[in-house]
C-alpha cells in the first residue's frame, strides 16, 4: 500500500508523500482519542474533526512547535488540505467514507499557529529531584 500511497501523491502533485503516511498515522490516534479503538468494522469510522484532532494531537507530539512548519513544507496549508488528502484516499478506494461524511467538516478546523506555537506547552518533568542526571 505504500508503493500505491506514493504513486497518488505523486500523480496528484500537491502534497508531499510523507503528508499521506502522517495522515494514517494520524488515523489511528485519532480513533483512540474518540475511544473507538476497541470497536470493529464501521464502528471505528471517525469524523472529519476527530481525525483533525488525532492530527494535532501526533503532531504535537512529534513535531511540537515546529508542526506547523512541517505541514507547510508538505503542502499542508489548512485544515481543508487534510480533507482534500482523505478525499483523494477515499476516490482511490484506500479509505472508506459514510455518506454523510464530508470535506467540509475539515474546513477551517484549527489554526496552525495558534495550536503548534501559540498553545505549545512543553511536557516539564516533576520534582527536579527526581531526575536523574547522571551523577552531577
Amino acid at each position: 500500500m505504500d508503493q500505491q500511497i506514493r504513486a497518488l501523491a505523486l500523480r496528484d502533485g500537491r502534497y508531499s508523500p510523507q503528508a499521506f503516511e502522517f495522515l494514517f498515522d494520524a488515523l489511528e490516534r485519532a480513533i483512540l482519542l474518540a475511544g473507538k479503538n476497541e470497536a470493529l468494522g464501521p464502528e471505528r469510522h471517525v469524523t472529519g474533526r476527530e481525525v483533525l484532532t488525532g492530527m494535532r494531537d501526533l503532531a504535537a507530539e512529534l513535531f511540537g512547535p515546529l508542526a506547523a512548519q512541517v505541514w507547510r513544507s508538505w503542502g499542508i496549508r489548512s485544515t481543508l488540505d487534510w480533507g482534500r488528502i482523505v478525499f483523494l484516499l477515499v476516490d482511490e478506494g484506500l479509505l472508506n467514507r459514510r455518506d454523510d461524511d464530508s470535506i467540509e467538516e475539515f474546513r477551517d478546523g484549527f489554526d496552525f499557529d495558534e495550536a503548534f506555537v501559540r498553545d505549545y506547552h512543553p511536557a516539564v518533568p516533576g520534582d527536579p529531584e527526581d531526575l536523574d542526571v547522571g551523577g552531577i
